[in-house]
């Protein structure tokens, strides 16, 4: 079990995952890319890291936007695996 973040923990981290916004007990993040291509490549990237990790995000698809929620469901809420996935996010986000 991964240890739940109190609320200032969480925005410490949400100064450095500025497109991240806390939504309840998790993170969400929406990102717009160039076309639908471009967003399955994010989609297909984040789940081979996910997958990897064995921490795997909530992810809406609409078009050529995506929404990333994340959350330690088995945890009841936010912990570090969701800070560093977002992280991880943002980076795949960033290199397309």
């Amino acid at each position: 079990m991964a240890e739940l973040l109190n609320d200032e923990r969480i925005d410490e981290a949400l100064v450095n995952l500025s497109d991240w916004q806390r939504k309840g007990d998790a993170l969400e993040r929406t990102a717009q890319l160039a076309d639908f291509p471009q967003a399955i490549q994010v989609v297909n990237r984040v789940a081979e890291i996910a997958e990897s990790e064995n921490h795997h995000p909530d992810i809406d698809i609409r078009w050529r936007n995506l929404t990333f929620r994340l959350s330690t469901h088995s945890d009841g809420g936010i912990t570090q695996k969701d800070v560093t996935l977002a992280g991880e996010i943002d980076e795949v986000i960033n290199s397309v």
